[in-house]
């Protein structure tokens, strides 16, 4: 990577070089006559190349780094003022003729110093969106993974509620959650998901906790609108549901309600949570794991096309997503 750099910065400074030469050259073209040869014709453009790029890589490699980019201001226009004498001095050999020279250095090195900043700015930038980039792809990998065993405990929980209870429908819902973690496996290694199989997903999710809280809870989902061709983060609603139940039904032995819709208009995802409180917890905080992790997910994915809004009533606990899916859709 350094030899690459190192091999950019040589061949670019060479084309400078070269163009400097050039329109030196041609500008000085007019004039050729007074010179006795076409030696001296050139010779002359060469010096005058020689003196422009000298003091533009002493400023460029030392000035610069050594002295501006370490806010060095101060000494740094002292020093750029000091080699421009000097170098006009050299050209001349005598300070009465160093400000023409000057004057001509500040012309002809001013482009080549604004093409040296803009370039820089834009390589600097492109370096940042590549390091962000890559943060958000670390995160995201993390928060994904952070998903898979938080979904799991409360899984095996509602399992094991039940085989405490000897109920004959432990070993069919042993089988039902393989079938969950083998989704939730194979969608974790992709960036989008069907947005139909995730909400089969959420279905299945449900009939599990239903057959442990039948009794004392409603479970309703309702899903409306055409989800063909329609893509979304894998495992990004699942934390929704799971806090419906965690914090709903399963805290309590009253009977309890969860209300989840799933409606679809364009392409935007309309999805609803709502479950009700236990009268003895209402004022029980919900800032777990899973939904922030969601949120930050949320805010990775889709930064300017979702809206959450989540109401934390006396009797109900409401979560309202809603997203854009038109961008996640592209990315198969």
């Amino acid at each position: 990577m350094i030899k690459k750099s190192l091999k950019n910065t040589i061949l670019i400074n060479i084309g400078a070089f070269l163009l400097v030469f050039m329109l030196e050259t041609l500008s000085n073209l007019f004039f050729k006559d007074n010179f006795k040869t076409s030696y001296l014709f050139y010779a002359h453009g060469l010096d005058y190349t020689f003196m422009i790029m000298g003091f533009i890589w002493v400023n460029h490699f030392i000035l610069i780094p050594f002295f501006l980019d370490k806010k060095r201001y101060f000494i740094y226009g002292i020093l750029l003022i000091g080699s421009l004498l000097l170098f006009s001095y050299l050209k001349t050999n005598s300070w009465s003729g160093t400000s023409k020279i000057s004057f001509f250095l500040l012309y002809t090195t001013g482009a080549g110093m604004a093409v040296f900043f803009l370039r820089r700015n834009m390589i600097i930038q492109k370096e940042n969106e590549e390091k962000e980039k890559l943060q958000k792809e670390m995160e995201l990998t993390y928060l994904k993974e952070q998903v898979n065993p938080h979904f799991l405990f409360n899984s095996l929980n509602s399992i094991y509620s039940l085989a405490r209870q000897q109920s004959p429908e432990t070993p069919d819902l042993v089988m039902q959650l393989s079938e969950l973690m083998r989704y939730q496996l194979e969608s974790s290694k992709k960036d989008t998901v069907l947005l139909k199989e995730e909400l089969e997903f959420i279905e299945n999710y449900l009939l599990l906790e239903d057959k442990r809280l039948s009794k004392r809870c409603t479970i309703e989902f309702l899903i409306e609108g055409d989800l063909i061709g329609l893509r979304i983060a894998p495992m990004l609603l699942i934390p929704f549901v799971e806090n419906a139940v965690k914090h709903g039904a399963q805290s309590t032995n009253e009977q309890s309600t969860i209300d989840i819709s799933a409606a679809i208009k364009n392409t935007t995802l309309h999805f609803c949570v709502v479950n009700s409180k236990p009268s003895m917890v209402s004022e029980l905080k919900r800032n777990g794991m899973g939904l922030e992790n969601v949120r930050r997910r949320l805010n990775l994915l889709y930064p300017d096309s979702h809206v959450l809004e989540i109401d934390n009533e006396e009797n109900l606990y409401r979560v309202n997503l809603a997203i854009d899916l038109a961008i996640s859709t592209l990315k198969k």
